[in-house]
């Protein structure tokens, strides 16, 4: 059986941060050294990243978003005097409280001493609680906007996150600003990470198989922006160089009878987790904000082990990777999209979307492979289509859409 997509809608908080000004910010939490900041400047570099979205990024009084595109040349910074083991003095702390002004938020501060990890897990949750819910109502609005399904027919609601948890929870805030019904089955995909998305529709597509009559409502919402790490960790500083803000919905049925213009069928859905690749992945709650381990062998093991079991499952339904016609591939970062194009045989046209969000948007964990989804969309792209994202495990998910 099959499930009908009929609306993906997606959302941004207001205002975006260019990539030279997020490594600014970081140098002055992350860095302690000159080498450091050299090392970090690079990495900033090479993500493939132009902007990202925050729900911590404000306006102020009588400003525009320009103050969010000013170039790093105009920010003041007295890091660069330091020698390279001094420990933060009161003139680069006046540095860095000027380049955090400059990004206009007030979420973190600058770095008080070597270690200052910013704020706590709790505060971080109750931004999180503050500024999420919106995001997922705007999404889901947009989403029903595209389909003739109402909001007072809904009879399965999932959300999707992996970074933040409160209850009575964004569900409960969808069902009272949308009019969903009261009796709406819910559902919460948590903590698992990129590919939550894709569990998401798995669950959505069992629902609309076991019932034709089923209408579900999809929201994935992440604000990773949350849980940007202080002080040096390497494999932290890749996470924080990536990882943004972002919601997207889709409306499911198990029907035809309600469409799109622009409707796409779920056929079908693969898992699986990689041999001996538990520790090459993490992303595990800590006292100051949720954090992340990726191992530099991820892309190397995505390389070799991607391949083989995608065939495997494309040929069950009578397929073959060559006749993939549109690939929604999760920007991870560009390592993870290189891999992949080089296990599976694809050119850039076949990752023109994936990059495309990803220098935009950076990677906004689950909602992302929506965007790309959403984008091929706009772009009336060629079916089938694979959907394909990784996460901690690691695990490999994927599903096939015509």
């Amino acid at each position: 059986m099959s499930m009908k997509i009929h609306g993906i809608g997606t959302a941004l908080p207001s205002h975006s941060v260019t990539q030279e000004i997020s490594a600014e910010i970081a140098n002055e939490i992350c860095c302690e050294t000159d080498q450091q900041r050299r090392l970090l400047s690079t990495l900033y570099r090479r993500t493939g990243v132009k902007s990202r979205h925050s729900v911590l990024l404000q306006p102020e009084a009588g400003q525009d978003d320009s103050v969010m595109t000013a170039t790093p040349s105009s920010l003041e910074r007295g890091s660069s005097q330091q020698s390279e083991t001094s420990p933060l003095t009161e003139s680069t702390a006046s540095s860095a409280t000027t380049v955090l002004q400059q990004a206009n938020q007030t979420f973190y501060w600058p770095a008080n001493d070597v270690h200052d990890r910013g704020p706590t897990t709790a505060q971080r949750l109750e931004a999180y609680r503050d500024h999420g819910e919106g995001l997922a109502i705007v999404a889901s609005t947009k989403a029903f906007d595209q389909c003739d399904v109402r909001p007072d027919e809904i009879t399965h609601l999932i959300t999707i996150s992996c970074t933040g948890f409160h209850a009575p929870g964004v569900d409960i805030a969808l069902i009272r600003e949308l009019g969903l019904p009261a009796s709406v089955a819910r559902t919460n995909v948590g903590f698992m990470g990129c590919h939550g998305a894709m569990n998401g529709l798995r669950v959505a597509k069992a629902y609309a198989d076991a019932d034709p009559q089923a209408r579900v409502l999809v929201v994935a919402l992440e604000l990773c922006s949350l849980h940007q790490q202080y002080g040096w960790d390497p494999q932290r500083i890749v996470s924080n160089s990536l990882f943004a803000d972002g919601a997207a919905a889709v409306i499911a049925s198990g029907t035809s009878e309600r469409r799109s213009p622009e409707s796409l069928t779920l056929s079908s859905s693969f898992s699986a987790i990689i041999p001996n690749s538990e520790e090459m992945m993490s992303w595990a709650i800590g006292d100051n904000g949720f954090e992340m381990y990726l191992s530099a062998e991820v892309p190397d093991i995505i390389r070799r082990s991607t391949r083989a079991p995608l065939e495997a499952w494309l040929n069950q339904s009578g397929l073959s990777l060559a006749e993939i016609q549109s690939w929604a591939i999760h920007p991870g970062g560009p390592r993870i999209l290189d891999a992949c194009a080089e296990s599976l045989s694809l050119d850039e046209a076949d990752l023109s979307a994936s990059r495309s969000v990803l220098s935009r948007f950076g990677n906004m964990s689950s909602p992302t492979v929506l965007f790309v989804l959403r984008e091929l969309l706009d772009q009336q792209h060629k079916t089938p289509t694979l959907m394909l994202g990784f996460g901690p495990g690691l695990a490999m998910e994927a599903a096939l859409f015509e």
